[in-house]
């Protein structure tokens, strides 16, 4: 199973067909319009004002995987920018989602490295707090684990458990099969009353 597969559905099919999915329920956006994102995480538990975790995770994380970061919901400090997404991009990581603040965006956006983060800030940060990597994490509403599989795109940030991440595939096409036959009935004249039963109600 390939990342892009489950990216090329996009995170509203999978959520609605699988519901193992876990929505952190974070406000995370990304930084530029069309960013996406889809691969294993790799969990960093970094300190409010402090990247020296972020720099540990750049020089171990495998390539494709996704950069998920608690850095306790703070918007007092950027711990990424421009300099580090260079990095990133260099180990061949997918992107990173933060719960917390990143600086220099534009210059990521024309990178093209995808972020989802709560928020900017410009302020600096200390470097001697070593933080945890490969920690559980609590992401919001969420739980992730080290190698679950993070999707996000401008619907939502979506993880799914790592060994349910090829059901949720299976699921997430069914779904979109059924919504493709939907969407020619409609083209054919059909309401969406009469396609999904709910004439009755009506």
């Amino acid at each position: 199973m390939r990342a892009a597969d489950l990216l090329a559905l996009g995170t509203a099919t999978l959520g609605e067909a699988w519901p193992g999915a876990r929505l952190p329920g974070l406000p995370l956006r990304p930084l530029a319009p069309g960013m996406t994102l889809a691969g294993p995480a790799f969990t960093v538990r970094c300190r409010a004002g402090d990247n020296l975790a972020l720099h540990r995770a750049l020089a171990v994380a495998r390539p494709g995987e996704v950069l998920v970061v608690d850095y306790g919901a703070s918007l007092d400090s950027g711990p990424f920018g421009e300099i580090m997404a260079l990095a990133a991009m260099a180990r061949g990581l997918a992107g990173l989602v933060i719960d917390g603040a990143v600086r220099d965006s534009a210059r990521i956006a024309d990178l093209g490295f995808p972020v989802f983060a709560r928020g900017l800030d410009i302020r600096g940060t200390t470097k001697t707090d070593r933080g945890q990597l490969g920690a559980v994490l609590r992401f919001g509403r969420a739980s992730v684990e080290p190698g679950d599989m993070v999707v996000a795109d401008a619907d939502a940030v979506l993880i799914l458990p790592r060994n349910e991440a090829g059901a949720a595939l299976a699921a997430g096409r069914a779904r979109a099969a059924r919504e493709e036959e939907m969407k020619r009935r409609i083209a054919a004249g059909e309401t969406t009353l009469a396609i999904l039963g709910l004439m009755k109600e009506a």
